[in-house]
């Protein structure tokens, strides 16, 4: 049997390939034109009897190939590829994504369609980092049919995939795993978030009311086991509150909490999650008063932040409550506010590497302020009975409710004028 040919064996060679580039750079190949014949088009052509010119280069057949500087070290591979059994026995052959690239560039230019499917094969099955897929994105798309299996992960999914991936994820991102689990769920949170949100690109999935009736039975569930533990705990001997089980279950629960109401916000169905917590309040706070621990003022913070964003809903009417709630949660939440900032201002005072009881002073102020939204929409004679109350306590400086005073004074003040006139207005009419 004859030795398999080499390619730059100028003892058998019978053609030479001269790649060329604009800046000068010129290099001769020596290759077998049966070998570049049987694996390219292009070769093919210029070595068949129909081309008009052949050229004659150190006594051989000669075709010239012009091709960027960028691209040439991609030519000889090619070149070099043509020798080598392609069959997809050897993975190695492409030297990472980039090579690939450019090999399959060069391989679509000279018509190789050997070269061109183990390229697409080998780009299709392996990772990419986030440079080589941009990079696969600006090239790609304009290259054909056939290497449009490389895109088959950019895809966009269709709308029932996206739904049951949106849906499975939502239930394990309200479910209560294992500790061990903590960093998966977080994660399957943000996404959860990021699916709905509407930045640069459109949100993933438009929530119809099916997606809505799911998430509030998530919402229902997960109330379901925190007020189990609520229970609990207002069952057992006081001290039982402390033990270090129970804490964490309660922070995790507080914290799914404040991560339900910001995907709750972007859904429009807050109201769902206001209602369970106005029906839960009264346990909560229980429970807080009846411990004074370190521990428990950290949890008191976590509570405070699911408090400001309930609040919020009500306050500035996202959520709509007869006045009988929304003076409820004035009156059980303004007095656990007006204690718990000062526990909080003292340890972080007092340990200022404690990490755990930071919180954002825009926080307090905006609690405040709704707080005062929320007193002003309440008939004078309950603004009056609040307003009475914080002028007599020792906490008068937070919550402030100067605001909520001055137009209090100002309203009942003129009230008698103001109706007398709208009064004399209906007797006109």
């Amino acid at each position: 049997m004859d030795a398999p040919s080499k390619i730059g064996d100028r003892s058998t060679s019978d053609v030479v390939v001269r790649l060329r580039t604009l800046e000068g750079r010129d290099e001769w190949i020596y290759c077998h034109s049966d070998i570049l014949v049987e694996k390219s088009k292009y070769f093919a052509d210029r070595l068949s009897d129909n081309w008009p010119t052949c050229q004659i280069l150190d006594s051989r057949n000669c075709v010239e190939v012009y091709c960027q500087e960028l691209d040439f070290d991609h030519h000889v591979n090619v070149l070099r590829l043509f020798y080598v059994v392609i069959d997809g026995s050897v993975d190695d052959l492409w030297n990472g994504v980039k090579n690939a690239l450019g090999i399959l560039q060069v391989g679509i230019q000279l018509g190789c369609p050997q070269i061109v499917t183990a390229c697409v094969n080998y780009l299709e099955a392996v990772p990419w980092e986030e440079s080589e897929e941009e990079e696969i994105l600006r090239i790609i798309p304009g290259m054909g049919s056939e290497v449009e299996p490389i895109l088959a992960r950019l895809q966009p999914v269709n709308l029932s995939a996206i739904r049951g991936i949106f849906i499975s994820t939502l239930r394990f991102a309200m479910s209560s795993p294992p500790s061990l689990m903590n960093d998966l769920k977080s994660s399957a949170q943000e996404q959860l978030e990021y699916m709905v949100t509407e930045d640069d690109d459109s949100p993933l999935l438009i929530a119809d009311d099916d997606i809505k009736s799911e998430v509030k039975d998530c919402v229902g569930r997960l109330f379901s086991r925190f007020n189990n533990l609520l229970e609990v705990y207002l069952c057992e001997p006081a001290e039982s509150v402390d033990e270090a089980g129970k804490m964490t279950l309660f922070k995790s629960y507080l914290a799914d909490f404040s991560w339900a109401c910001q995907l709750l916000s972007k859904l429009e169905i807050m109201r769902v999650f206001v209602n369970s917590w106005v029906d839960a309040s009264d346990k909560v706070v229980a429970i807080m008063q009846s411990s004074p621990t370190v521990e428990m003022i950290g949890i008191k913070l976590k509570v405070v932040e699911v408090v400001a964003k309930v609040l919020e809903s009500i306050g500035y009417g996202t959520v709509i409550l007869p006045t009988t709630k929304r003076l409820h949660m004035v009156k059980i939440w303004l007095p656990f506010v007006r204690i718990t900032k000062p526990l909080i201002d003292s340890v972080m005072t007092s340990d200022d590497d404690s990490l755990e009881f930071k919180i954002d002073c825009e926080l307090w102020q905006s609690l405040e302020s709704t707080f005062v939204s929320i007193l002003l929409a309440l008939p004078s004679v309950n603004q009056a009975e609040i307003l009475t109350e914080w002028l007599e306590n020792e906490y008068i400086r937070y919550p402030d409710l100067t605001e909520a005073f001055e137009v209090w004074c100002y309203r009942s003040k003129v009230a008698n004028r103001r109706l007398a006139l709208i009064e004399g207005g209906h007797c006109a009419l």
